[in-house]
């Protein structure tokens, strides 16, 4: 019989590609993950990683394991979906993580709807930047999350998540005047952290405009990014969402490219009523999904 927990780790060995990346997503050491994936080899009685020098590659035997192994963990999320269901009213936690302009926006009235309708579930929320969230839903550190990406910067698919729609939004310049990106060339550049969806996201938009962003400033929330473009420190890209209460002499201009904010959840969830419950109060039915 084969150990799902062992299974979980091939699986993640495969999304993360190196021993140590692995250990890191669970806390432990690389030594207890190369131990727990000898013993898996042991169960399969067959090689399923074979070593590329320094790094460690999956067999064929390996790549056809970690398939069984993502419907394997959907069949469990679903089975505990159907257990929760069986139980009368929503109660116990439901994690929840976001980014931080729907943590401002989307999040607030969707958490008094759903603490209204079910009072004992426990809600908790992390904000996060939706570059961190797959490993988080994937561990179980998170039951669902608000993510974005951009046309510059999509999702990278993931076997073991899923994802509904939420909101398709316009990305703008804002600048103190009407400006087409290649009029930024040498003007100072706004950008959030680095390794952020954003920061990605205007790096790749102003080299698809011919020129790399003369970056002064770096900020990872919208309302001072606008404040900081109103005192005239540079320019900066952003979405629709937080386009809202714009400080006066600040100009936004659309740009072609757009945002998605998408509801993310692991594989085999779906029905769980906790997470139905919480898609439901924005808007999206996930019986559809």
């Amino acid at each position: 019989m084969l150990d799902v927990r062992r299974l979980r780790l091939l699986r993640d060995l495969a999304q993360h590609g190196t021993i140590a990346a692995v250990a890191a997503a669970h806390t432990y050491t690389p030594s207890a993950v190369s131990q727990q994936l000898a013993a898996l080899e042991r169960e399969a009685g067959v090689a399923l990683l074979e070593r590329t020098g320094r790094r460690v590659a999956l067999t064929p035997a390996g790549r056809t394991l970690v398939a069984h192994a993502e419907e394997v963990l959907t069949a469990l999320e679903r089975a505990g979906a159907a257990l929760a269901a069986s139980r009368a009213g929503l109660s116990g936690p439901l994690r929840i993580g976001a980014f931080p302009t729907a943590m401002r926006t989307l999040l607030p009235p969707a958490l008094v709807a759903l603490g209204d309708a079910h009072p004992a579930l426990e809600l908790t929320v992390q904000e996060l930047d939706p570059a961190v969230v797959p490993r988080l839903l994937r561990d179980g550190t998170l039951d669902v999350a608000l993510v974005h990406d951009y046309d510059l910067v999509p999702i990278e698919p993931d076997p073991a998540l899923r994802t509904a729609p939420l909101l398709d939004e316009t990305i703008f310049i804002a600048a103190t005047g009407p400006r087409r990106l290649a009029q930024c060339r040498d003007e100072p550049w706004i950008l959030a952290s680095q390794g952020t969806l954003c920061h990605t996201m205007t790096i790749r938009a102003c080299e698809a405009a011919g020129f790399s962003p003369r970056v002064r400033h770096h900020a990872d929330d919208f309302v001072t990014v606008l404040t900081f473009v109103a005192a005239g420190q540079g320019v900066a890209l952003v979405p629709e969402l937080a386009a809202t209460d714009v400080p006066g002499g600040v100009v936004l201009t659309p740009l072609p490219t757009r945002r998605r904010t998408r509801l993310a959840f692991r594989a085999g969830a779906a029905r769980h009523p906790a997470v139905a419950a919480f898609a439901r109060t924005l808007g999206i039915d996930l019986d559809e999904h």
